[in-house]
């Protein structure tokens, strides 16, 4: 990233500075765990296979990716490596993410490892001598795993073992099976051929989930990365059995859940406590809108004084998914790493930035084998990693001014912006969003009946001033003919809900694939179809249930695609101030902020704090005392400033 330009005021004098990029710098060369007694007392780092290999990485190529991690980012404190999803699947035409019948299951209907992309999990070794590996390098050993139990095992009628006797579970005089336990109206939305939740009110049930997370202990697994359970795929009985059974095993394990789409801080309050980290948006791939989607969910989670809270057996952190730099793959592909990411380099450090700021859990997407000089030092930049393990009050800064500017002058900035053609950039809006039925915000819906016989459930609640009321048209499901035999009490008091009168496009609460960040935004619609994930139910408390979910709908003011400037702050264990500016224009802007309003941020500064010195990051410029700080900001660009303030 280039700063055109940074003015720095003070009483007495004005310092103008006009500098590029010159290096990385940062105030501790090596950031390390001060305490590992628990649970993911920080916010744990490591690498994914999932951005550079999809579900398509063999063993080979992974033992790759982890001797580098070792080498080059264990110093740095990334200990974790992890597999991503489908490791059971068989590489084989006709194999993709939402297959049915490729996987590789033991006789208890558990996943194993695909001896074709793993050799050493053969003869039912599962992943033993690979954590074995793993853990010779120093490093933890990960593994993603789906919610509940395989169509394969439900279909293929498979017993249930009992782990505290090593045979088949019994209960009520009968042996279990997992066609007993699989709850087939609760298939995961996006793999719905894979995966399907399992009865937790039931012992049967409960056994299951514990012979799975049993064999990831027995394989050496240190981490586990939950999917399909959190947002809008709300499972908490899942979670919080997973949570209970993982307290009991002899070797600990680190609980993460993926993904988050239409995660809020109410929904993730329920499931903080029991897990180390988890995520908050859909899928983030290498595209700027991914990036500046994270902005708002980032704000609303430290807002929600969620950052290093209380969680299993340590602490649990909002998660804002993986870092997608470097050499990658496509979302969804059946093939490895053939592509540089997308992102600008000016991007890859404001995603860095924030990702730091925020407290997330830092996981590497890409290709270790082809990491560049650049983004290995932007990922082991010792400031963004102190920043990232040892700040404290980590939260956005809102009293920053910024204007736009189509063009800025070359040598010198004018205190008159309007002759550079600056704007400010704001927007409001209105955003479906899904939250605990618990919560008060979730009330506020109401029927109305129109001319024609028509109907709509309309949003009462709260809206942004001047905006229409949001109206949704009620209509009852439909039945096709193949589905005469399905249970039709299922939808007794449901409602499909319309974008419009005259369009098939039903209101959903999952998607049916997995979103990218940036598509979670873009609306929550599509083809209507009997599906339990379009189905509502007005109660009369003015909640408007989903069938799917058990999640509430409601329609919050916020602000749309992040644009504007944008700032975070925190403070540093040494007494520096870390205040970082975020420019999320597609133009080049100046941001400004004073020392006083830096100082009131903060809880432990005296607000009588008036001049602050320091240095900015990304050019190591160092400056003195002064009043005001502004700085011209790269489009999509930031500065990260680490200040002494008296």
């Amino acid at each position: 990233m280039t700063m055109k330009g940074v003015v720095l005021s003070s009483i007495s004098c004005l310092f103008v500075f006009f500098f590029s990029l010159s290096g990385l710098h940062g105030i501790n060369s090596e950031a390390q765990p001060e305490d590992e007694s628990g649970h993911a007392n920080l916010p744990p780092r490591g690498w994914n296979s999932y951005d550079s290999f999809s579900w398509v990485i063999t063993e080979k190529q992974f033992l790759q990716n982890v001797e580098l991690v070792a080498q080059r980012l264990k110093s740095k404190g990334y200990e974790y490596v992890v597999v991503d999803f489908l490791w059971y699947r068989k590489k084989v035409e006709g194999a993709y993410t939402d297959s049915l019948g490729f996987d590789v299951i033991d006789e208890w209907g558990r996943m194993q490892p695909d001896p074709g992309r793993w050799p050493s999990s053969a003869g039912g070794r599962g992943f033993t001598d690979i954590a074995a590996k793993v853990h010779s390098m120093g490093l933890k050993f990960g593994i993603h795993v789906m919610r509940g139990v395989s169509t394969q095992a439900v279909n293929g009628h498979t017993p249930i073992l009992d782990v505290k006797t090593g045979k088949a579970y019994e209960e009520g005089g009968r042996q279990w099976y997992a066609s007993d336990v699989g709850i087939k109206e609760r298939a995961c939305v996006w793999m719905k051929n894979g995966f399907m939740s399992v009865n937790t009110k039931t012992g049967a049930g409960r056994a299951f989930l514990r012979s799975l997370y049993q064999q990831y202990a027995d394989w050496g697994v240190d981490f586990v990365k939950h999917d399909c359970v959190f947002g809008s795929d709300l499972d908490l009985d899942e979670i919080t059995v997973v949570s209970e059974v993982l307290k009991e095993l002899n070797h600990p394990i680190t609980y993460s859940l993926s993904p988050g789409v239409d995660a809020t801080p109410a929904l993730a309050k329920e499931v903080s406590g029991l897990v180390n980290m988890y995520r908050v948006t859909g899928d983030d791939w290498d595209t700027w809108e991914d990036v500046a989607s994270h902005f708002n969910v980032a704000r609303d989670m430290a807002a929600a004084g969620l950052i290093g809270t209380g969680g299993l057996q340590g602490k649990s952190w909002p998660d804002l998914d993986m870092l997608p730099f470097g050499w990658l793959t496509d979302p969804g592909s059946n093939e490895g790493p053939h592509r540089h990411s997308n992102l600008t380099r000016t991007e890859k450090e404001t995603q860095m930035t924030l990702w730091s700021m925020a407290k997330s859990p830092i996981m590497y997407g890409g290709d270790m084998r082809r990491i560049s000089v650049r983004d290995l030092a932007l990922i082991t930049n010792p400031t963004l990693l102190e920043i990232n393990w040892f700040s404290s009050n980590n939260k956005e800064f809102p009293h920053v001014t910024g204007t736009q500017c189509s063009r800025l002058r070359r040598h010198t900035l004018s205190h008159n912006h309007e002759s550079e053609k600056c704007a400010g950039t704001t927007l409001d809006a209105q955003v479906l969003a899904l939250r605990s039925c618990k919560d008060t915000k979730a009330k506020g819906w109401s029927h109305k009946l129109l001319e024609d016989d028509l109907e709509q459930i309309c949003w009462k609640g709260k809206t942004t001033k001047h905006q229409a009321p949001f109206c949704l048209y009620k209509r009852r499901p439909f039945f096709e003919l193949h589905q005469e035999t399905r249970n039709k009490s299922q939808i007794n008091g449901k409602l499909h809900l319309l974008e419009a009168e005259t369009k098939d496009s039903c209101l959903i609460a999952a998607p049916n694939r997995k979103l990218t960040s940036a598509e979670v935004s873009k609306g929550s619609f599509s083809n209507c179809r009997w599906e339990a994930y379009q189905m509502w139910e007005l109660k009369r408390n003015g909640t408007l249930i989903n069938n799917y979910s058990g999640l509430c709908a409601s329609l919050d003011s916020a602000k749309a695609t992040p644009v504007g400037s944008r700032a975070w702050i925190a403070s540093g264990r040494q007494g520096e101030i870390y205040l970082a500016f975020f420019n999320l224009n597609k133009e080049t802007s100046v941001i400004s902020t004073t020392a006083s309003d830096v100082a009131k941020a903060l809880p432990e500064r005296n607000s009588r704090d008036s001049t602050c010195s320091g240095r900015e990051l990304w050019s190591g410029k160092s400056f003195g005392p002064v009043k005001v700080l502004s700085i011209t900001v790269q489009a999509h660009g930031s500065a990260l400033f680490v200040l002494n303030c008296h």
